[in-house]
């Protein structure tokens, strides 16, 4: 094969490769924040 045909090739295979790649998605879990009790000295 001709030298150009292997670098439209090649480069076609690493477009491919940085589309599928870039398709991964992040899932980010958020937990609910709550606030710790405060003493307040006096029994409830």
């Amino acid at each position: 094969m001709s030298k150009s045909i292997k670098f439209v090739a090649m480069l076609g295979f690493i477009g491919v490769v940085a589309a599928c790649a870039r398709e991964q998605e992040e899932v980010v879990v958020v937990e609910p924040v709550s606030t710790e009790p405060v003493f307040t000295g006096k029994f409830k």
